[in-house]
This record gives structure tokens, sequence and C-alpha cells, in this order.
């Protein structure tokens, strides 16, 4: 197991088919967190889900 939080994910995208190399599912899982992070309604989904739970 590493210490890179997005290795479980990264997994997904390499193992879906030939020719996803694992540092380009690695860049497109990172980006995507990212992404989702820098969403305006990110820390509200956040904060609702955490009031769910």
């Amino acid at each position: 197991m590493t210490d890179d939080p997005h290795d479980a994910w990264t997994r997904i995208p390499s193992s879906s088919g030939p020719g996803t190399a694992p540092d380009r599912a690695r860049e497109f899982v990172r980006d995507l967190c990212a992404h989702a992070r820098s969403y305006p309604g990110a820390e509200r989904a956040e904060a609702d889900f955490e009031r769910e739970e």
C-alpha cells in the first residue's frame, strides 16, 4: 500500500482497458479530485455528507 490517497482510484482507469498508462490514470484522478475540491458547492456537499453520517 502506498501513501498516495489516489492510489485506489488510479487502479480503476488503469484496469479499464488496454492503453491506459498508470501515470496517465494517476494524473486524471488527481485532476478530477482537484476540480471537485475547487467546485463552489464542494464544501457545502462535504458538510451535508458529514451531517448525514
